[in-house]
């Protein structure tokens, strides 16, 4: 939401009857949630939040002065009890005793732990001492929009005198550590009456020994500042004014479209990316702009933002007014390298003797004029909240450019934070990646029970997924079922019949824009017919064949061009079946359309290769379980066929196995995500039989 726009005031959420009876820690945990479920107060991860309690010691009984801050990785917004990391105020005090000075600052986290109350797990952030040295009982930090805009103008310090008086302080920029926690202290007792202060180029400190008073003030702080803004900003040209016209919405999504798929392939060479695109009004206001590539240029002041964004984007090389994809898809190649020269000249210019090994020196960002911003990450999620936190700096730019003059922090700063040696060991101490993180996935027929065991097994290995189905209704409830098992950045639906060659290419296009592209493509969508030969009608036969081989075919040759396109291979795994290699009496339409799939399938094998993409094919037998194919007339009529009943079927198909075992959905997703990994990284042209054993489908 811009800073400036009106009915933009936040909202004071407390609710005293909620609160009532609730203990010290559990206000925090309350103030912060409140503080954190506002974009406009503060980013995902943005920011913390503190109380100084009295407990009782666990070893001597007395009552003790406990700091409880949120711990280091934390979200304001989400943090529960346990994201809180506990320290004995005493022994924080005690830290200023052995402290060396600003040059030794780091190691001072060191020493935290040696702080710790009741054995708390919880690591502290580097942000404690800030927390600590204030001499309140309750302190937020916060990012919003509004204050970073003050913080990053030339005239910081007069904007700041000027909206809050002397009720709000202010202070020159400083890295993040002991050394401000000092500073801020040594503010707080020569200004008593101060009820915050604002760090240039930072954010907001509000405090006072009551939890919700501390909240009432900082959402009034932020108000006032959008207020502020409101009133100076009105009438004003922002970012220079508008350069170019934006595209109609369908129009953007198509741009976004085309150029996201080329723009992934040239990034994930070492890993995959995966994408988000956003075309809200506040993106487009400014990717419209005269003053956009120039205000980009300058970067970002939070270190928040940048080390979310980098320090700055890539512009592309698009004209609204006169579209043409293929020039800028030709455009872009030399801008990606030329920005990676960029990124690693700057490490080169500000590297330190100690400083940790040049990391990705793509950009995150990328804008398009006149269609919006596009973003690049190892998961879905950090792509979704980098481009949030570069919204942020938008707002910022457009209320310090339109007040004052817009200040990037520089260029060593940034860095020195970027590449800062507390935050490479926080990156060391992540989880390894899960085997399919950044990859994209597709499932046809994913509402079906193959094709939704299928896409849980990838989801579980951190992929993303988008399923696809005829069945809007039954698509809706799997969707809400992995949504709530895996979060909702990772699943997408669409609706997809895939003998429909306009809604097959359609849904390529929505995946490139929901996740930047495609690596792993299921192709599961399917019916079964039962019927004699004689009784075999052609519009039975075609329906078989449209479905079951012109559909494969249409999913694959879309996939194949996206694939190409990004030239980082790709897996694609057909779900056929025994019948494809093993007559079946009563079932030809089905039986020889299976076939069709499977040639197909080694067809696609050599074609791909050299493209590094492999294909190839996972044939199930008997899947009664969950499947929709045997909820109709299939099964009426393969009970009919084996003289049995409904019930008598699976055990029938049991007893006809080699192993006498039933075969499951979650066996097929098994043998699928096998082709899908990196296990299977020089297999192709290849078939497993997931059949509990059949002698006429061996292959050989």
């Amino acid at each position: 939401m811009s800073i400036q726009e009106a009915g933009s005031r936040l909202k004071n959420l407390w609710d005293k009857a909620r609160a009532s009876g609730m203990s010290e820690p559990e206000l925090l945990l309350y103030r912060s949630n409140l503080l954190g479920s506002d974009k406009r107060v503060t980013n995902y991860g943005g920011g913390n939040t503190s109380a100084k309690v009295m407990q009782k010691d666990p070893l001597t009984g007395e009552l003790v002065e406990v700091l409880w801050v949120k711990g280091s990785g934390g979200d304001v917004g989400t943090i529960k009890m346990d994201g809180f990391a506990t320290l004995y105020m005493d022994k924080l005090r005690a830290l200023k005793g052995i402290y060396r000075g600003v040059a030794f600052e780091d190691e001072m986290v060191g020493y935290l732990p040696h702080c710790t109350f009741n054995l708390n797990a919880r690591a502290a952030s580097i942000d404690t001492p800030l927390h600590a040295y204030v001499p309140k009982k309750h302190v937020d930090h916060m990012h919003p929009d509004a204050i970073i805009a003050i913080a990053a103008s030339a005239n910081s310090k007069e904007l700041t005198q000027k909206i809050f008086g002397g009720e709000i302080g202010w202070l020159p920029w400083k890295r993040p550590g002991y050394e401000l926690g000092l500073w801020l202290e040594k503010f707080c007792l020569e200004n008593p009456s101060a009820k915050g202060v604002v760090l240039e180029s930072h954010g907001l400190f509000t405090w006072d020994d009551d939890a919700e008073a501390c909240y009432a003030l900082t959402i009034d702080i932020i108000n006032r500042a959008i207020a502020w803004f409101e009133t100076e900003t009105a009438g004003k040209a922002v970012f220079g004014g508008e350069k170019h016209k934006s595209l109609a919405p369908a129009e953007r999504r198509a741009v976004a479209a085309s150029l996201m798929p080329a723009i992934r392939g040239m990034i994930s060479k070492e890993a995959h990316m995966v994408g988000h695109f956003d075309d809200s009004d506040a993106v487009l206001q400014f990717v419209c702009a005269k003053n956009m590539e120039a205000l980009a240029a300058l970067g970002t002041s939070c270190p928040d933002h940048f080390l979310r964004t980098k320090i700055r984007p890539l512009v592309v090389d698009f004209d609204p007014a006169k579209p043409d994809i293929a020039a800028t898809l030709e455009s872009l190649k030399p801008s990606v390298e030329a920005y990676r020269k960029d990124y690693a000249a700057y490490y080169e210019r500000c590297k330190h003797p100690d400083s940790p090994a040049l990391r990705d020196p793509n950009a995150i960002v990328y804008l398009v004029p006149g269609v919006g911003m596009i973003t690049f990450a190892k998961d879905k999620a950090t792509a979704r909240i980098s481009g949030e936190f570069y919204t942020n700096a938008i707002n910022v730019m457009r209320g310090a450019s339109t007040v004052s003059t817009y200040v990037g922090l520089p260029e060593q700063e940034a860095f020195d934070i970027e590449y800062w040696l507390l935050e490479e060991a926080k990156l060391q101490r992540m989880p390894k990646p899960k085997s399919l993180a950044g990859q994209i996935a597709i499932v046809t027929g994913g509402a079906g029970g193959i094709g939704s065991a299928t896409a849980a097994r990838l989801l579980s290995e951190g992929a993303c997924v988008a399923l696809a189905d005829i069945d809007e209704t039954a698509l809706a409830s799997t969707i809400d079922n992995l949504a709530g098992r895996y979060g909702k950045d990772v699943v997408r639906s669409v609706k997809m019949n895939v003998t429909d060659e306009a809604a097959v290419i359609a849904a390529y296009a929505d995946i490139a824009v929901e996740f930047g592209g495609i690596d792993i493509i299921v192709s599961n969508a399917g019916i079964a017919s039962s019927a004699p030969v004689e009784e075999t009608s052609l519009e039975l036969w075609n329906r078989n064949m449209s479905i079951l081989s012109t559909g494969y075919f249409l999913v694959a040759r879309e996939a194949f061009k996206v694939l190409r396109q990004q030239a980082i291979g790709g897996s694609m795994i057909f779900i056929a079946s025994k019948n494809g290699l093993a007559a079946s009496p009563n079932a030809s339409a089905y039986c020889t359309a299976k076939a069709s799939e499977i040639h197909l399938a080694r067809c696609l094998a050599l074609e791909g290769a050299e493209a590094g993409i492999r294909v190839n094919v996972v044939n199930p037998d008997a899947v009664l379980r969950g499947s929709k194919i045997w909820s109709g007339e299939w099964l009426d009529q393969r009970a009919s066929t084996y003289k049995t009943d409904k019930e008598g079927l699976e055990e029938m198909y049991r007893q006809r196995s080699m192993l006498k075992r039933s075969v499951l959905p979650e066996d097929i997703a098994e043998a699928t995500y096998f082709f899908a990994s990196d296990a299977s990284s020089k297999s192709t042209g290849n078939i497993i039989n997931v059949d509990a054993g059949n002698v006429q489908a061996f292959t050989r």
